[in-house]
């Protein structure tokens, strides 16, 4: 009998990173999909992130100060768009005073291919 997660088992290497982009940090594993700020890259390209701050590959971790040098995470460019409208609405009590803008950010959907060490 084997134990979860033994060699015999065939199981696959649990591996996750935490890149940062826009300003965000995403914490990602291959086949994940994230949507991240906006980056001017076609549907289909293949986008590197470079500012890698943590890798875990089974269990070790290894943190970088401020990035984990040499280490990359590879996606690709699923979709362009624009999420939902925003409502920002700013009121004074007693002032008439109301104004009422929208907002929509633009997003780009990334599919997590692999992680790089």
């Amino acid at each position: 009998m084997f134990r979860p997660g033994s060699p015999k088992e065939g199981f696959a290497k649990r591996v996750y990173a935490i890149v940062r982009t826009g300003g965000k940090q995403y914490r990602v594993k291959p086949g994940d999909t994230i949507y991240i700020e906006q980056l001017e890259v076609p549907v289909g390209e293949t986008v590197t992130l470079v500012e890698v701050l943590l890798v875990a590959v089974d269990g070790r971790t290894t943190v970088g100060s401020p990035s984990v040098a040499g280490a990359v995470v590879r996606g690709t460019v699923l979709e362009q768009g624009r999420d939902r409208k925003v409502r920002v609405f700013k009121y004074k009590h007693r002032k008439h005073y109301r104004r009422t803008r929208g907002h929509r950010q633009s997003y780009t959907a990334l599919r997590i291919d692999g992680i790089e060490v």
